[in-house]
């Protein structure tokens, strides 16, 4: 078994007197993808927010590397190693695609300087003839990947990719997957929170099931698959 880089164990997350999260666990492991499946509503942007320092988790652990690094800031957790995108991209409307990935240079944990803008751009070739374009002149799709590409320019350790697909045109949702595809091919550790099963079918290689903000399956992509009542039951497909 490859080594586990990042875990969360027994989240409980709260916005205000309300809980969003109940004892929420899950693991990560080096160079795999882990979807985190779950309708809309179930705690999946919730639940990647608490692993990066975004909102505070009133109980549990989130361990990286072997250390915890829960109720630290976010963008302490940041350079730790993990590397959120966002649902809503939050891309710098008003700076190019370029200035955009630039303001995101850091390196990573012990220096590592893996992803520089010539490879950034190698990986999303359709960002390269748009560098000089504002950000906010971009479509849905093209802020989607610059988003993941920002997030890359900090050499993450782990990569959290909250909804990439979500309200995308049918040629953007497949640039995506083939994005993640290519990621995964160079070793990207990612967890990847959607909806869309059918979506993560060729990207993941395991699966959690979250359902009003507890893990209710854990298992490989393919047992997840073959497993109707589960998908029944808390994915509606």
């Amino acid at each position: 078994m490859t080594e586990v880089v990042l875990q969360a164990r027994g989240l409980d997350v709260f916005y205000g007197s309300s809980q969003v999260l109940f004892k929420m666990s899950l693991s990560v492991h080096k160079g795999e993808t882990l979807a985190l499946l779950g309708r809309n509503g179930a705690g999946k942007s919730t639940t990647l927010k608490a692993m990066a320092g975004v909102i505070p988790a009133r109980h549990g652990e989130v361990i990286l590397h072997g250390k915890p690094v829960q109720g630290r800031a976010s963008h302490l957790i940041a350079r730790a190693g993990i590397g959120f995108v966002p649902e809503d991209r939050q891309i710098f409307p008003d700076l190019s695609v370029q200035d955009n990935l630039l303001i995101a240079v850091k390196p990573g944990v012990d220096g590592v300087d893996d992803w520089s803008l010539e490879r950034v751009y190698d990986m999303l070739p359709l960002l390269a003839p748009l560098k000089n374009r504002l950000g906010g002149q971009l479509s849905g799709g093209e802020q989607q990947l610059l988003t993941v590409g920002r997030s890359l320019m900090g050499n993450p350790n782990v990569l959290l990719l909250d909804e990439p697909s979500e309200g995308l045109a049918p040629i953007m949702v497949q640039k995506i997957g083939d994005l993640i595809e290519a990621l995964r091919k160079v070793g990207t550790t990612i967890v990847l929170a959607e909806q869309n099963l059918h979506f993560c079918l060729g990207l993941a290689d395991r699966a959690v099931v979250i359902d009003k903000g507890a893990d209710v399956f854990v298992g490989t992509i393919r047992e997840l698959n073959a497993n109707s009542d589960i998908k029944q039951r808390y994915l509606s497909v």
